[in-house]
């Protein structure tokens, strides 16, 4: 179709699919979204050594996992090489290129001596205007060469405006001629890339701004082949707090959408999160639905600051950046409970917490208590960790929460049995009557109200927090909240 906007996302599979690439893919799908064009996935997978099927099964994955969804593709750059060729082939042709047989050991020479003479080294066009009598004679040598595309001389520049950082320009005589097809004939990244955009029909390149340094080079490629370049769009970089780039090799796990996956975070809520860091609105507004977000998603919402990614090593609570626990605890506490169960269940039979029954008989108590219990959890973990108490009798007890409200009064073990006893009296087992038989308890016995209720919650859910002890009470059912007050004394052995 004529004028659509065509977007890629074109990662490289040596690795999984971490929180800078899936940044870059939300940017992309987003666009296209909000202007009703292509979403395109590329896979460019050219590095023999590096690249993985298993990489790119897993970037894949994580794309369905967060809903990024492409509508051409995944196209694998390894089937175009014959193309790449072909393009290397008409520049060479056109003049645009010429063969370079200059080793690697004099050039590594070359870029010594500039070293030693501090100054920056650029190639020195030795091998531009060779004869084709000097050309053949090297070729029946045998001499290798590679093919390095010829950067038009003079005062020009090349001249582009970058919708995020504006106007940009790089002169001809900044710009050292740069090899585009190597010497066992394989063609390199610059030219692969912008050979794939243009029979991909990209209209818009968006990328991380470390893309930014190759864009004049291969604005130069689209010039040589008479074809207008696409509109660039460069994102700020995601640092860590030492304003360090983050990266996979460095940072690990954390970056990697499968980690937060593994972590009980909501796949939209994880978008929501990626789609801020580098983007804001004019209301720095932070919430949004799938809808909210294509609509307001705009490129010139991006900022050209980085952004800091704030994640705290070693702390078991904040085991990533704050806001997008914040963010995940917002989907979650909020988002209807119907639509939070198709996430909960296949947590709940892996932990073997799962019973038909929530599903039928037992559904209206399933989830007033998955209700209940979400109001103070971040993740979808937390429910079968923090909250195994409410549909298991076999639970952890927080160390903490033992040490501070139980085995700091060694006397609750004598009242709770007691208490057991009145709650089994109780006329109904509805909040009121919970209340108000616990409270008439601890008036009765001359009680600290604090000592007994914190002691009760630990004793009875194994947690220090959470929501109203006499709602958690009810939920958690009599039969099993009387077993636990009876049984308190085995949290003193």
């Amino acid at each position: 179709m004529e004028n659509e906007i065509r977007v890629r996302f074109a990662p490289s599979p040596t690795g999984y699919l971490h929180i800078g690439g899936a940044r870059t893919a939300v940017y992309n799908w987003l666009f296209a979204k909000k202007h009703n064009g292509k979403f395109i996935l590329r896979i460019e997978d050219t590095d023999t050594e590096r690249s993985t099927e298993a990489s790119t099964e897993g970037i894949l994955d994580g794309l369905r996992w967060l809903g990024i969804l492409w509508d051409e593709g995944p196209n694998l750059q390894s089937n175009n090489i014959e193309k790449h060729k072909k393009i290397a082939l008409k520049l060479l042709s056109t003049g645009h290129a010429y063969k370079c047989f200059c080793t690697k050991e004099g050039l590594d020479a070359r870029r010594e001596l500039a070293k030693e003479e501090k100054r920056a080294y650029k190639y020195e066009k030795t091998c531009t205007n060779l004869t084709e009598d000097e050309i053949k004679e090297k070729e029946s040598k045998g001499m290798p060469f590679v093919v390095r595309f010829k950067v038009p001389e003079g005062e020009g520049s090349v001249i582009f405006k970058d919708v995020v950082y504006g106007i940009n320009e790089k002169k001809y005589e900044d710009i050292e001629d740069f090899v585009i097809l190597r010497s066992d004939g394989s063609p390199l990244y610059l030219l692969s890339n912008a050979v794939d955009d243009i029979n991909d029909r990209i209209t818009h390149v968006i990328r991380g701004q470390d893309g930014l340094a190759n864009t004049p080079r291969q604005i130069l490629i689209y010039e040589a082949l008479g074809i207008t370049p696409p509109v660039f769009a460069h994102m700020p970089l995601t640092l860590d707090t030492k304003k360090e780039k983050i990266s996979k090799r460095k940072h690990g796990e954390v970056v990697a959408v499968q980690f937060y996956r593994e972590k009980g975070f909501i796949p939209w809520a994880l978008v929501n999160f990626l789609v801020l860091l580098g983007w804001h609105t004019s209301d720095d507004r932070e919430i949004f639905t799938r809808e909210e977000l294509i609509d307001a998603f705009t490129l010139e919402g991006v900022s050209k600051s980085n952004s800091i990614f704030n994640y705290k090593p070693g702390d078991p609570k904040f085991f990533t950046d704050p806001k997008a626990l914040s963010i995940n605890a917002t989907y979650l506490r909020s988002m209807p409970v119907e639509e939070l169960n198709v996430y909960l269940k296949p947590l709940f039979m892996n932990a073997g917490l799962w019973r038909d029954e929530y599903e039928s008989v037992k559904k209206n108590w399933f989830n007033k208590t998955i209700d209940l219990i979400r109001s103070r959890y971040h993740t979808l973990n937390d429910f079968v960790n923090l909250g195994r108490a409410y549909f298991s009798d076999e639970f952890p007890v927080d160390e903490a929460a033992s040490k501070k409200n139980i085995l700091k009064h060694p006397h609750l073990k004598d009242i709770f049995p007691l208490l057991a006893e009145r709650l089994g009296e109780c006329p109904a087992w509805e909040i009121s009557d919970i209340e108000a038989t616990i409270r008439q308890f601890i008036e009765e016995k001359a009680e600290n109200p604090g000592t007994v209720i914190n002691g009760i919650r630990t004793v009875v859910s194994g947690q220090s927090v959470g929501p109203g002890l006499f709602e958690l009470i009810e939920v958690i059912g009599k039969e099993r909240v009387i077993e636990r007050l009876k049984n308190t004394l085995v949290l003193y052995k």
